[in-house]
């Protein structure tokens, strides 16, 4: 059932282990989604973690919603709207502190999971606020300079990355990703990449080496 009293509206799948906090799965959906296509996963994950999948803010038509626009100019390049992304990251840091105290949640072992737009603002969220996150799981995105503040590197030793990309993906180039894996090895973040034969998505074989690496940290 979608909940609706916090900063953004969420499904959630609680953790029936109720001896400890439970660490904390985000998910943050693509450009146009909304918060049911990630949320499927949560029955394959392990039961530790409370899983909680975001509905982005800004609307769409068609029932879909966005982290931020998306802008052309006459030549069709493409342009992020970096107010909205900033917007929609205090949202989710709002959210964090808001769910955290509504239930029994690890504050200190939270972790993202995005696909597209989703893995872009995990990025952002991740580098920007290093401390407040464990591991970020992003599928088919990469980072947006301009969303990202980097602080000294020595922060950024907790974070712990899966990052996969289709090479026929027709949205976000495949190159794109490559060239984000360059500032992680400049950082010095331990990360896990891997390339799929797909497009634009997360293909059977892409899910089941992420759930393999994910039940093992």
């Amino acid at each position: 059932m979608l909940n609706s009293e916090l900063s953004l509206k969420y499904l959630i799948k609680e953790s029936p282990i109720k001896e400890n906090k439970s660490p904390l799965l985000i998910l943050l959906h693509g450009f146009g989604s909304n918060e049911e296509d990630l949320f499927s996963f949560s029955s394959y994950l392990p039961n530790k973690y409370t899983i909680i999948s975001l509905r982005a803010p800004f609307k769409l038509p068609m029932q879909g919603y966005a982290w931020y626009s998306i802008n052309f100019d006459e030549e069709m390049n493409k342009f992020n709207n970096h107010t909205q992304a900033e917007e929609s990251i205090n949202l989710i840091l709002k959210f964090i502190n808001q769910i955290s105290s509504k239930y029994n949640i690890d504050n200190n072992n939270v972790s993202l999971l995005g696909f597209s737009q989703g893995t872009i603002l995990s990025y952002a969220l991740a580098l920007n606020y290093p401390k407040k996150f464990k591991s970020i799981i992003g599928f088919s995105g990469y980072i947006d300079n301009q969303m990202i503040n980097l602080k000294s590197n020595e922060l950024y030793n907790n974070l712990n990355f899966y990052l996969s990309h289709g090479t026929e993906d027709p949205v976000i180039p495949f190159d794109w990703s490559i060239k984000s894996t360059k500032l992680l090895d400049d950082l010095k973040i331990n990360y896990c990449f891997k390339e799929f034969k797909s497009g634009h998505t997360i293909s059977a074989e892409n899910f089941f080496d992420f759930k393999n690496w994910f039940s093992r940290i």
